[in-house]
């Protein structure tokens, strides 16, 4: 049996184009012990050209190693990985050549691309960063100075390989990578505030933490018998905000499980607009919520949440919990800003997105995320269990 091994990729640009550098690390795929690491300052580069480079250069230590082994390249760059998964295609002529150039190192049935996000490809970032610091001195990256592998030993790899595929024309679809990890994603059912349409966040800044009104109490029930009769989902995931947890608990009392809460799927904090309508928002803080729908960067009046801010922790959380339940069904109990987030993450959507999804007390919506990073929205904003 081939050896496996993994190439994780990185590289950087200070100025894009600027001074730039590359790393790239190559681990063994049972043990995850480090067998290579390269790096190498490339004078003034784009970011996307110091990313090929990197590239090449760990196939071209993982060649040195064993030019028989299996492949599976990590990087966080979403460009290299869809062009050369052939789903993409090369047209800046800068790419070409040196797109051509990875691709000879080994043959193509021996190399499978993964996209993975930055904060798990830092041991790559990291040589980079260092064959650039030296660069910038004059000195030149050698091994015996890479600081990178400061952690322990990573767990052993566990995804498969798989030859990539392109996607079918007409309609994109992912490369067969086995089973996907779904999260079924279930805003939680009415409250008081719900049918006036009040903004009801996480609860900080002075807000309340409202419990399901007697027709959400009767939406969560609908909603556990009909994810029942399904029969698919296996671990249930709630904000720890009241609504969701009550929710949460409904379905899973008729699944047999346990409830696991994650802080990171609690709602947007909307600072001093808790318990607000729109209209009342307007009214008085007029110029806040106007920065607020034109910036994802804007936080509600009195040190709300932005959207930014929201985004990057349910980012965190998505990524932990895939690796939890990798290849599961999971219901994730959560709340209008987290579910857009996940949606939109997922169609890599712009945020203006986060205004043209609407999304229903109780109703459910759900993504597939595959091994190579890819994304497929399945369901949005089905209501059906209700009628």
């Amino acid at each position: 049996m081939p050896n496996r091994f993994v190439v994780e990729a990185d590289g950087g640009s200070r100025g894009n184009p600027g001074p730039a550098g590359y790393g790239a690390v190559v681990l063994d795929a049972a043990t995850g012990e480090t067998l290579a690491e390269a790096a190498e300052y490339i004078g003034t580069a784009t970011n996307n050209v110091a990313e090929y480079r990197g590239l090449i250069a760990g196939l071209q230590a993982a060649l040195a190693i064993d030019p028989d082994a299996e492949i599976q390249v990590r990087m966080d760059s979403k460009l290299v990985v869809e062009q050369m998964s052939g789903r993409w295609k090369i047209k800046h002529p800068d790419m070409k050549p040196l797109a051509a150039e990875a691709k000879r190192v080994f043959p193509a049935g021996r190399v499978a691309y993964q996209w993975i996000p930055r904060e798990k490809n830092k041991h790559a970032d990291r040589l980079a960063n260092e064959a650039m610091d030296l660069g910038k001195q004059g000195k030149r990256w050698e091994p015996s100075q890479s600081s990178a592998d400061l952690a322990a030993v990573p767990a052993p790899v566990e995804e498969p390989l798989a030859e990539p595929k392109a996607a079918p024309v007409g309609w994109a679809a992912p490369a067969d990578l086995g089973t996907p990890t779904t999260f079924v994603l279930l805003r939680h059912g009415e409250t008081a505030l719900t049918p006036q349409k009040r903004f009801s966040g996480s609860g900080g800044s002075g807000g309340s933490d409202p419990e399901l009104s007697p027709a959400g109490r009767r939406q969560a029930d609908a909603v556990a018998a009909a994810l029942a009769a399904r029969g698919t989902i296996q671990a249930v995931v709630s904000s720890p905000l009241r609504r969701c947890r009550e929710t949460a608990e409904a379905v899973a009392a008729r699944l047999g499980v346990e409830v696991r809460v994650d802080e990171g799927l609690r709602e947007a904090d909307f600072g001093a607009w808790e318990g607000l309508t729109f209209a009342e928002v307007r009214e008085r803080y007029p110029d806040d919520l106007d920065a607020w729908l034109g910036s994802t960067k804007a936080a509600p009046t009195g040190g709300g949440e932005s959207f930014a801010a929201v985004a990057r922790r349910v980012a965190l959380s998505r990524d932990k919990l895939l690796a939890r339940y990798a290849g599961r069904t999971v219901l994730l109990v959560t709340h209008v800003t987290p579910i857009k987030t996940l949606v939109r993450l997922a169609l890599g959507a712009p945020p203006e997105a986060l205004f043209r999804m609407e999304l229903s007390a109780a109703s459910l919506s759900a993504v597939a995320y595959y091994a190579d990073g890819n994304a497929s929205l399945r369901l949005l904003n089905d209501t059906s269990h209700l009628r």
